[in-house]
């Protein structure tokens, strides 16, 4: 369970969070969702010790950071790491032992290979590998599916449903709607630093409608396409 509690998140004068208060609860998946710049990315950086907040965030095993595994958008590598050190090193950091990488690389990576020359989907997949094998027992996933090619995406949504099923909490963001309806159980909207909606999984069909007609609405009979 992770418990976030008068969130507040300032850039100098630009308020980006807005007294975000919401819970995770273990074994659920959970979806974020929102335009650029509505916040998604600062909040998980925030949960993730990452960025300084006001407010409170609280976790049943301490420090979070600890137990958490963060997949940001664009992951960072060093110059001069292969994609088997990499995997590695972020084992090593939990003290984890690891053997026989070569078959538990399930995306098929050229591990010998530096990070650095990964394609961005690859580098993604790499991160994504790593923190899995960390035996993580939080999850914050940024855009898991943006990049990544459709037969990585298939696996990626079946790990989701894996970690559920072992009673991790996960919490991810995507801008591709059906992602999320297929793996979460409650999704937030979040716009302008707040959480506006939270829609369980019966009412995922309306929070999409609603989506459409706010991005779309009649933008593209403007073009007047011919």
């Amino acid at each position: 369970m992770i418990s976030v509690q008068n969130l507040y998140k300032n850039f100098g004068t630009k308020q980006v969070l807005k007294n975000i208060t919401v819970q995770f609860d273990k074994g659920k998946v959970y979806g974020i969702v929102g335009e650029n710049g509505a916040g998604k990315t600062t909040l998980f950086r925030c949960i993730a010790g990452l960025e300084n907040y006001d407010g409170q965030i609280n976790s049943e095993l301490n420090p979070l950071k600890n137990y958490l595994g963060l997949l940001l958008t664009e992951p960072f590598f060093f110059s001069k790491i292969t994609g088997k050190e990499y995997i590695r090193l972020l084992c090593n950091a939990r003290k984890k032992e690891l053997s026989n990488i070569d078959e538990k690389n399930i995306f098929d990576l050229p591990l010998n290979q530096y990070a650095s020359t990964y394609s961005t989907g690859m580098k993604k997949k790499l991160a994504l590998l790593a923190i899995l094998l960390q035996e993580n027992q939080y999850f914050i996933l940024d855009e898991p599916f943006n990049g990544v090619d459709i037969h990585s995406n298939i696996i990626i949504t079946e790990l989701v449903h894996k970690l559920k099923e072992l009673g991790k909490t996960v919490i991810i963001s995507s801008h591709i709607f059906s992602t999320l309806s297929d793996t979460c159980d409650e999704i937030f909207l979040l716009k302008d630093g707040e959480i506006v909606k939270k829609v369980c999984r019966e009412d995922f069909d309306s929070l999409e409608t609603e989506m459409k007609e706010f991005s779309v609405g009649n933008k593209i009979d403007k073009l007047e396409l011919k």
